[in-house]
């Protein structure tokens, strides 16, 4: 099976960092034009320049911004075929008690990983219908299904949010030929975040964590790229509404 996007847009968000930029790059090698976007203009900068890729400097949680960034495709491509919303994370957070948590902390999160998700999709939405083609991929996370090993209430409150949001996507659009799906990935140190976790584990910790992954080792970004390419494309038309872990077994 080739899997192929020659003639397709694709807009990737948060690829200012390692998941994003691997999907951005797997979509490109494939054939496809791809949209990048990031609220790190200078990350994202350094990315998309070098490598010919279209960038838009976006806060995806910004309702008006993200569709004006979606119409700024649709009106230069003609078209956009592709979302992936791989923007969110923790935003810098740090797992604490539940007394501790404040109000500002809580909606941060979900701003990053659940609104900016429903408002791209929301303005994908009509240039899909109108197309009767679209492929919506939504980055969610193993704290999507269950606790998270970050210790944010927020952040897995706000990844089972997104698992949500997927499921009701696909049933609202899938009658118009555009499939909505989630990648569940397992622990990856793709970003400076994870990275600090990794390293706040120790050795100790790093290696049970490594033990309780059936392939015995840590997910890179380009699995996960690996899995969006695939339910972005024309062999996965009959796929949707689903969460797929990428997690080399864990789950």
């Amino acid at each position: 099976m080739q899997i192929a996007f020659n003639g397709r847009v694709a807009f990737v968000t948060g690829a200012a960092q390692g998941i994003g930029q691997a999907i951005a790059k797997g979509l490109q090698v494939a054939g496809a034009r791809v949209h990048v976007a990031d609220l790190d203009a200078d990350g994202l900068s350094a990315f998309a320049n070098p490598s010919g890729f279209a960038a838009h400097v976006l806060d995806v949680s910004d309702r008006p911004a993200a569709g004006h960034v979606v119409r700024d495709i649709v009106v230069r491509e003609g078209r956009l075929d592709i979302l992936v919303n791989a923007a969110g994370g923790v935003r810098g957070q740090v797992g604490l008690p539940i007394e501790d948590v404040n109000e500002d902390d809580w909606r941060l999160i979900f701003q990053a990983n659940v609104d900016g998700a429903f408002w791209l999709s929301q303005a994908a939405a009509a240039p899909m219908r109108n197309a009767k083609f679209g492929r919506i991929v939504n980055i969610a996370s193993g704290a999507g299904l269950r606790p998270s090993l970050t210790g944010i209430q927020a952040y897995t409150a706000a990844k089972h949010a997104l698992v949500g949001l997927t499921k009701q996507l696909s049933q609202d659009l899938g009658p118009f030929g555009i499939t909505c799906n989630a990648i569940a990935p397992g622990f990856v140190r793709s970003n400076p975040s994870s990275e600090r976790q990794w390293q706040s584990y120790g050795a100790d910790g790093q290696k049970r964590l490594v033990e309780s992954i059936h392939t015995r080792r840590l997910g890179t970004a380009e699995d996960i790229a690996n899995a969006v390419l695939f339910l972005a494309s024309e062999q996965a038309s009959w796929i949707t509404g689903q969460v797929l872990s990428v997690d080399g077994g864990r789950s």
